[in-house]
């Protein structure tokens, strides 16, 4: 299957941080799956950095090439019809790179990997991963 994932997902998984729950963790994880990863992300963790919400250990263009090649995820390119969508979605989630996710995978099918819950919203196929899984609060 293919799953796109939201940006904290992804930093999450990137940096193996406990937040992550372990049915995000195995749908990456699996071989099978197609895991794809927006430029949106990018572009919001070099947001997130200039404004000193988040630190990497080193810059984020090597730290990113190196873990989506490590990792063997694929970036899903922001196309035409990715923004047009974005024009004619409803207001129910106001941040500008959740939405384009959205339409991202509104447009090529694909489950969202997220714990934003604003995400349900819209007619998208979100997996439903909370901080942890009932596995990992015992």
């Amino acid at each position: 299957m293919r799953f796109l994932l939201d940006t904290h997902t992804l930093l999450w998984f990137l940096t193996d941080d406990a937040a992550l729950s372990t049915t995000a963790k195995t749908i990456v994880e699996l071989a099978d799956n197609t895991i794809l990863i927006s430029p949106a992300s990018y572009w919001e963790i070099a947001i997130k950095i200039s404004l000193g919400e988040y630190r990497l250990p080193e810059p984020l263009s090597s730290f990113m090439a190196r873990e989506l090649s490590r990792n063997g995820m694929t970036i899903l390119p922001i196309s035409i019809e990715h923004a047009e969508h974005v024009a004619a979605l409803p207001f129910h989630h106001r941040d500008p790179f959740d939405r384009l996710l959205i339409a991202q995978a509104l447009v090529e099918n694909v489950q969202v990997v997220s714990i934003d819950t604003a995400f349900d919203a819209y007619d998208i196929k979100r997996c439903l991963v909370d901080r942890q899984d009932k596995a990992q609060r015992r």
